[in-house]
């Protein structure tokens, strides 16, 4: 693989790479709050952890309770919901993707003169050749455009799902292991006049289930076998995101670099995942399946081992970075997001305006954050109430104390902002659908198949 393949001709001449920091984006999928080892899990994460010790921890990171979801406010600075991609994930059969009116982080990275590149999972939609990451602000893409695809064949429902640059490759390899061995290529194959933002969202340890064999060995001493396989795909990612840290400090380029890692939702325990102490899973809007592990480094400009109780979002990713990065946000639609940078780089914590989450399941479930406080929510497809709860949350983060009862005033206060906030979905958004209509059959190459 040559140079040409991972470059291409900056939008506009900016000043010299040194002036700018590198951007690196490390998203787990499916990744627990008790899934990492400096979060006491029997879990080895040797690297993670080391990471973690060269980082601020956000404690109060949240993101979406589902892939698509928190990916769309990562890539858009905006609200899922907002866009229309909020309530559940991209199937294989949908036609949806992010409104091509919405601006993402990586175009006005590109704008600013960076090199951009995405190895791994998109899942912002494949229907059409818009929607796919080199339309969307990637110079460089390489991985798969659907979520749970097989991690040795990388076929999705019959279809294979692996491309580079909108080109279908079928290659050898476990996933987690090509998409880093891509990250080092397009890092040492960079054009070094200038500065690069790479997305790394990983696929693991999302399902299916499927560990390398001999990490599968390293946890023998875990008796319950989807634990134990799910363990072995958190220590496989571990190990790649060494590797694209090595090649960071093997290129001299650590110290003017920004990491990011986080987790796209909470962990599903039903096959394997972890998120004790705190309440819930993937998929509902307990603090389980949103709130997340979340680190961020940039030696010299942030303290290395410290922490810091700032609430933050996936929404405020774009702005933050860019802000910290000197870039300038070319986005016409306003920003849900904020940008945190002066909090995260001064250790002063802001308060945030009202904060929302949403996922569709077999009712609507809902979350309002203001300040201490925490509205959990769940409204039948019809609009009635089925419960509610609220919590103090900064002193009862695992939602233990239902204070609803004592507090019917705030109850109704936070219901009646959740109401306004719930008419900004758009009619022609994402909605649940979990099956494939009938007749649908995966394209043979997926990319490919986009029109």
């Amino acid at each position: 693989m040559n140079r040409r393949e991972f470059l291409a001709t900056p939008a506009v001449l900016m000043q010299p790479a040194a002036a700018r920091p590198n951007v690196v984006i490390l998203l787990a999928d499916d990744l627990g709050w008790r899934d990492t080892g400096f979060h006491d899990s029997e879990i080895r994460t040797p690297n993670l952890d080391r990471l973690r010790s060269q980082s601020v921890e956000i404690k109060q990171f949240y993101s979406f309770p589902l892939c698509s979801p928190t990916r769309t406010g990562l890539m858009t600075g905006r609200n899922p919901i907002r866009v229309g991609v909020g309530y559940n994930v991209i199937r294989p059969w949908m036609k949806i993707g992010v409104p091509l009116e919405e601006h993402l982080m990586p175009q006005s990275f590109r704008a600013a003169g960076y090199q951009t590149a995405i190895t791994g999972k998109w899942h912002l939609g494949h229907a059409r050749k818009e929607f796919l990451p080199n339309a969307r602000g990637f110079d460089h893409a390489y991985g798969h455009v659907n979520g749970a695809i097989d991690y040795n064949t990388h076929m999705r429902d019959g279809g294979l799902d692996w491309h580079r640059n909108g080109k279908s490759v079928r290659e050898d390899g476990y996933t987690t292991g090509l998409l880093a061995a891509e990250a080092i290529r397009f890092i040492r194959s960079r054009d070094r006049a200038r500065p690069f933002f790479l997305y790394m969202p990983f696929n693991a340890p999302h399902t299916p289930l499927q560990a390398p064999p001999e990490r599968l060995d390293k946890y023998a001493s875990i008796a319950d076998k989807t634990r134990r396989t799910f363990a072995a795909m958190v220590d496989a990612l571990d190990d790649s995101i060494g590797k694209v840290l090595a090649a960071l400090d093997s290129e001299g380029i650590a110290n003017n670099t920004i990491v990011l890692f986080f987790s796209d939702n909470g962990g599903p325990t039903n096959v394997g995942a972890r998120n004790e102490p705190l309440r819930g899973a993937k998929s509902s809007c307990w603090e389980g399946g949103i709130r997340v592990p979340a680190l961020l480094r940039w030696p010299g400009k942030l303290k290395a081992g410290s922490e810091t109780r700032q609430v933050m979002t996936m929404s405020d990713v774009f702005p933050t970075l860019a802000a910290a990065a000197g870039v300038t946000t070319r986005n016409k639609l306003p920003f849900d997001g904020r940008n945190l940078w002066p909090s995260l780089s001064t250790g002063k914590v802001e308060v945030r305006e009202d904060l929302f989450w949403g996922v569709e399941n077999q009712v609507f479930a809902y979350a309002l954050r203001r300040g201490p406080w925490k509205l959990v929510r769940q409204i039948s497809k019809t609009g009635e109430i089925v419960s509610s709860a609220l919590f103090q949350i900064e002193d009862d983060p695992n939602e233990q104390h239902d204070l609803s009862a004592k507090r019917q005033d705030l109850v109704k206060e936070l219901g009646a902002s959740l109401e306004q906030w719930r008419k900004v979905h758009p009619a022609n958004g994402l909605r649940a659908s979990g099956t494939a209509p009938a007749g649908w059959k995966a394209p043979d190459q997926y990319v490919e198949a986009a029109q």
